[in-house]
């Protein structure tokens, strides 16, 4: 992991997973990357004119430089190479961007969640990031004076699809130095046997003999519940997990378990797009 980009809007929540990022940053020696998106018609920016036509663009340019130096102010970034970009898109648009032409290792979020009818309407920013981005997503919902993951649950089905996410999972949870915890839950509509799914997850991981694991396999009436319900009865650090990214009314009709997981957990969410 060489580049950690941190989307901000300057709020608690975009703070806290500042501090955490800063802290990656120094253990690895990553750079560190903070963008902040302004949701402004693009179609009217012009560059060359100086945004002479959009003159509110040259006003929130200048309030994000000044917001950028005091969050550089009040951060500890000694030591961090930090770059700040400012991007006219829909949030997962601008982070899709920067981690393209930067070629990010890791985004990390802040997220306070959304419930309810919002959540079913426009869901929350981070969401829709975790949906559609092609890097790692780390979301970040408390403050951590010290960021330390011991435990890491991996949540999976453990079918072929999810063995490039799983791949990556592992590079991460090397990197911590955690102990990995693969869960599969079991649910009345979605239930295999314990010797199926030991037998399945055993099949998946054959080529990781080294690998410091744990099995699990749990039930409980929906993935979303067995995963939250079983990572704090382990006191779980980490919960991390695949996404398809589905879109539209795909999404709208199935749901993602990623996404909810963002949005309802307590605990920090990595996601990995299969």
């Amino acid at each position: 992991m060489k580049k950690i980009l941190v989307p901000t809007d300057f709020s608690l929540q975009a703070d806290n997973a500042l501090d955490v990022a800063v802290q990656l940053a120094k253990k690895n020696q990553c750079e560190l990357h903070l963008l902040h998106v302004l949701e402004l018609p693009l179609h009217k920016v012009d560059a060359l004119s100086t945004y002479n036509d959009l003159p509110e663009a040259v006003f929130f340019m200048k309030l994000a430089r000044k917001k950028f130096d005091t969050l550089r102010s009040k951060s500890d970034l000694n030591g961090i190479e930090v770059y700040e970009h400012v991007e006219f898109h829909d949030i997962f648009k601008g982070v899709f961007q920067v981690c393209k032409k930067q070629h990010i290792d890791l985004v990390v979020m802040g997220s306070n969640g959304v419930s309810g009818l919002r959540e079913m309407l426009i869901g929350s920013n981070t969401e829709k990031v975790v949906r559609t981005s092609e890097t790692p997503v780390l979301v970040i919902k408390n403050k951590h004076d010290s960021f330390q993951i011991k435990d890491f649950v991996f949540a999976s089905d453990f079918k072929e699809e999810s063995k490039k996410p799983f791949e990556k999972a592992l590079h991460f949870a090397k990197l911590f130095k955690a102990k990995m915890h693969l869960l599969m839950v079991n649910t009345p509509t979605k239930f295999l046997s314990t010797e199926e799914a030991n037998t399945r997850i055993q099949d998946f991981i054959s080529m990781r003999k080294a690998l410091d694991y744990e099995v699990h396999i749990y039930n409980d009436a929906t993935i979303e519940k067995g995963i939250m319900h079983f990572s704090a009865s382990i006191n779980a650090d980490l919960i991390a997990m695949s996404t398809h990214g589905r879109q539209g009314i795909s999404h709208f009709f199935n749901g993602s378990v990623s996404e909810d997981l963002v949005n309802h957990a307590k605990r920090p969410v990595m996601t990995f797009k299969i």
